[in-house]
């Protein structure tokens, strides 16, 4: 409906003083609705008390491997003077692949979703 219709329908309801009644059965249908809503309990909020310490030590984690990684450059770069090409990366990529970072990182990729996940159903409303 356009603003003109429903502007003449509202004129002419108002100039014939006719009364606008539901339909049957709508104001119970409405009741039962504004019912169940009041009794629907409150979403539950995302225990962060119980997720910090894991991303703490996933920051912590993340902090020391960067650490790692640049003492690993400074050591290399001290010890010859040749431009940093991608062969100077891989005594880096064999070390973390033997420590296991492949299973580090998609062990926190796994941790991250699985909080974004838990943070979007806690706070959808259904």
């Amino acid at each position: 409906m356009r603003n003109e219709e429903v502007d003449r329908i509202l004129s002419r309801i108002g100039s014939e003083k006719e009364e606008i009644i539901p339909s049957s059965g709508f104001t119970a249908s409405v009741m039962v609705a504004v019912r169940r809503e009041a009794t629907t309990p409150p979403p539950i909020p995302f225990p962060w008390k119980h997720a910090l310490p894991g991303l703490a030590a996933g920051c912590v984690a993340l902090v020391l491997v960067l650490i790692e990684i640049v003492t690993h450059l400074d050591q290399h770069a001290a010890a010859r003077e040749i431009p940093v090409t991608a062969s100077t990366f891989d005594p880096i990529l064999n070390a973390a692949k033997n420590a296991g970072m492949g299973w580090i990182l998609l062990a926190l990729l796994l941790s991250l979703v699985s909080v974004m996940f838990s943070m979007r159903l806690t706070s959808a409303k259904t």
